[in-house]
């Protein structure tokens, strides 16, 4: 699964995007959150606060409880503003 991040979550992690192979157990946007801010201290500090981001899954808008079972892509990035 491919996993995208963008704007200060990109910059806290030093890179756009990284393919991940999560366990079996990793069944939502949720499940990915938490296993990803397990990987190392980077990924805990840019994906810290899950009230702060917002989530896609093949590039349409999802919550915490979205599965990902069958998803080939997971964007994480902050609130979108604008006018």
């Amino acid at each position: 699964m491919k996993v995208l991040y963008f704007a200060w979550v990109r910059q806290k992690l030093g890179k756009a995007s990284e393919e991940v192979n999560p366990p079996a157990d990793v069944r939502t946007v949720g499940d990915l959150l938490d296993w990803l801010r397990s990987l190392d201290e980077a990924h805990a500090d840019a994906l810290a606060d899950k009230d702060t981001l917002r989530a896609a899954v093949d590039q349409e808008h999802a919550d915490l409880d979205t599965p990902i079972t069958d998803a080939r892509e997971v964007a994480f990035f902050p609130p979108v503003t604008g006018g």
